[in-house]
């Protein structure tokens, strides 16, 4: 059984965006044979495959077993600092070089996400694809590169912080603010809206750890 039905997408694409949407999640133990029954690929892929993803240190080996990574406290903080200055220069880059079709895109992304507001699962997809439209108006291929890493290792955290009451509405605003930026040409001001949506979202995200460690206790 063949590709067909997944069209251009190899196994490593298959299974990183099953890992993003959460069908396999951190700690989750991912088995060769399975994962090629699952995607109709043959094992020789897979298992390229899923090197490729413990190179990059989405997966981890336990014993002989590779499970899907899960950042520790100390990991997250350099994820969300390096996220917070490469999405504030995406931002700064399209102020300057956006064209006036991909600014409009981004408006429009951000009136049709208001509908979502209500659902956060929706509203998280919707998210990635506002904040990929900014990377590729930054007109630096090489930035689009090293942010594509870093939302891969953002695929490893567990759940949306926009499930936090009033995170949605939150984020959408910020977003305005972002897309007025970038619409204003202000470079600086487009710098800074970006990089502190980042870091209200790592706030939310350590409250949320915060709370489930709690439960734990």
């Amino acid at each position: 059984m063949g590709q067909a039905g997944h069209g251009q997408k190899d196994a490593y694409d298959l299974i990183l965006e099953a890992i993003d949407v959460g069908i396999y999640k951190p700690g989750d133990r991912l088995v060769e044979n399975e994962l090629a029954d699952r995607f109709g690929v043959s094992r020789t892929p897979i298992r390229e495959a899923l090197q490729r993803l413990e190179t990059q240190s989405l997966l981890t080996r336990d014993g002989r077993s590779l499970i899907v990574s899960s950042l520790d406290h100390t990991q997250l903080a350099e994820l969300y600092v390096v996220r917070g200055e490469l999405e504030g220069l995406a931002a700064r880059l399209a102020a300057r070089h956006a064209t006036p079709e991909e600014v409009r895109v981004l408006r429009n992304m951000l009136n049709a996400d208001r509908k979502l507001v209500d659902d956060p699962a929706a509203l998280s997809r919707a998210n990635r694809r506002f904040h990929k439209q900014i990377h590729l108006a930054s007109h630096n291929r090489f930035l689009v590169q090293q942010l594509d890493l870093v939302h891969r290792s953002m695929a490893l955290l567990a759940s949306t912080s926009l499930g936090v009451e009033g995170r949605s509405e939150d984020t959408l605003n910020e977003h305005d603010a972002i897309v007025s930026a970038i619409e204003a040409g202000d470079g600086d001001a487009a710098f800074v809206a970006l990089r502190d949506h980042i870091s209200k979202a790592f706030e939310t995200r350590l409250a949320i750890d915060a709370a489930r460690v709690e439960a734990k206790a």
